[in-house]
């Protein structure tokens, strides 16, 4: 068997969740090589504010593949103002009038700053297609742009990345079922996730035409296993911080002085303290 047909192989056993599932990361471990991490995506923060460097990350992958997690994952350790999430809602009536990239152009990132996109322009060529919210016309002629607009993006400076979480029929089943009764959870299964539910092969075919036409040289699509959410955000974690090149920038050590306190005596006033059930 050549190469290639092995990998097709292990693709459609994927797709199907025929796939032999390695044990998970263990909670311990997990948290001490994320809390590794996070101090290197300080110092990418820094680099980046340092260099003025533009980095806009896309994040794609079918509903209940963990984008939510991984992006938190990146995010809990920085600072908001550089590293900026960009979740947008259904358009408007106004922006569903305006050239169909337009409203994501104004959160691309200025110097300083890291876009993520938690979905992004491609939901025309995924969830829009699917279920019908765009022509095939529509979406033909966005992939036969898409590639050009995502080189200006590269060719003015910005680092792009662009991300596909791939998760199998099996475990995105137990994840989404998962949310029916967890209070904390529900309101991530909307009414869109349970139409597109049946829809597994058509995503995948939507899927491989984006890929088709969107891989390219300059704007490449990365994908991540997404069967482990551990591994998963360990692993792209690590992937951002080797494409996107940084230095470990020295920094005067921080050490608080003493302070004088007792000078003021405070009023006595009636706060309305919140209750401490707990």
């Amino acid at each position: 068997m050549s190469n290639k047909e092995s990998k097709r192989d292990k693709k459609r056993d994927h797709e199907k969740g025929e796939v032999d599932k390695p044990a998970r990361l263990g909670r311990k471990k997990y948290e001490k090589e994320l809390a590794r991490l996070h101090v290197e995506l300080v110092k990418l923060q820094q680099w980046v504010l340092h260099k003025g460097l533009k980095v806009c990350i896309v994040f794609e992958g079918r509903d209940g593949a963990g984008k939510g997690g991984t992006i938190k994952a990146i995010t809990e350790r920085v600072s908001p103002r550089v590293f900026r999430v960009v979740a947008l809602p259904a358009p408007t009536d106004r922006e569903k009038s305006q050239m169909y990239l337009q409203r994501y152009v104004k959160h691309f990132p200025a110097a300083g700053e890291v876009a993520i996109f938690d979905r992004s322009w491609y939901n025309r060529a995924g969830v829009e297609r699917v279920m019908g919210f765009c022509t095939d016309e529509q979406a033909d002629s966005f992939l036969d742009a898409v590639p050009l607009v995502e080189r200006a993006m590269v060719d003015s400076n910005i680092i792009l990345l662009k991300y596909w979480l791939e998760v199998s029929p099996q475990e995105q089943q137990r994840r989404l079922e998962s949310r029916e009764e967890d209070g904390r959870k529900t309101w991530k299964l909307s009414p869109m996730d349970l139409k597109s539910y049946d829809r597994w092969d058509d995503y995948s075919r939507a899927r491989d035409e984006m890929f088709k036409a969107t891989d390219t040289s300059w704007a490449p699509w990365y994908v991540a296993r997404a069967e482990d959410k551990k591994k998963l955000r360990l692993n792209l974690i690590s992937h951002l911080l080797q494409h996107v090149p940084y230095k470990d920038l020295p920094q005067e050590k921080v050490k608080l002085g003493k302070r004088e306190i007792g000078k003021y005596k405070a009023m006595d006033y009636p706060f309305r303290y919140i209750p401490e059930p707990f």
